[in-house]
């Protein structure tokens, strides 16, 4: 199976009082360059949906633009779904600081050419829809839903082939699952720079 990776960097960082959060510093090192650190021993193709390109000087990185007016997660994944060369596409977000490159490659191990949405299940029963596995055969029911002005990921998974990934089988990749976290507020920014 080939599988791309996308990382999505179109939002409005509203909760951050409007900053772009891939640019964001933790350790001194942009979250953006952190992710892709962990992303390029694994994926031979890389995407950042962005709206705005400025400042996304990223060698052997494609840059793809939003095609859906709204900014939502889902309009990112269509973005990079549709853009990438490969059937599948692994999908990040730009405010993952400490995504770890063993959670991420046996959460590849996990994929199946037969599955639409590989998704790591968390221990509350929580699944974690930006980092996970989508199939380009997810495409006509994110469009859909899209034109239907639905931009929650979770309510395309009921349309299709989903695998579930307890985190027990990724957690020795990343034992404290930090993948899992983001920092969408001054406040977790603050968290996540002192843990360093």
């Amino acid at each position: 199976m080939e599988i791309a990776c996308t990382i999505l960097a179109g939002g409005l960082g509203t909760r951050m009082g409007g900053v772009r959060k891939a640019f964001l510093e933790v350790g001194g090192v942009r979250i953006i360059d952190r992710l892709l650190e962990a992303c390029r021993p694994l994926f031979q193709e890389i995407l950042v949906s962005c709206r705005k390109q400025e400042g996304f000087d990223l060698p052997g990185v494609t840059l793809v633009p939003d095609t859906y007016d709204a900014r939502s997660s889902l309009t990112g994944i269509q973005a990079g779904l549709a853009a990438c060369r490969a059937s599948h596409t692994f999908v990040t977000a730009c405010d993952a600081p400490f995504l770890q490159t063993g959670l991420v490659q046996r959460l590849l191990q996990q994929a199946e050419p037969d599955a639409d949405v590989v998704i790591p299940l968390k221990d509350d029963g929580y699944m974690e829809p930006l980092c996970a596995i989508y199939s380009k055969r997810c495409l006509p029911h994110i469009e859909a839903q899209l034109a239907a002005n639905d931009y929650k990921v979770l309510n395309i998974f009921d349309k299709v082939r989903l695998k579930q990934v307890p985190v027990d089988l990724l957690r020795p990749g990343d034992p404290e699952l930090l993948s899992f976290e983001s920092v969408n507020t001054p406040e977790e920014l603050e968290a996540a720079r002192k843990r360093l």
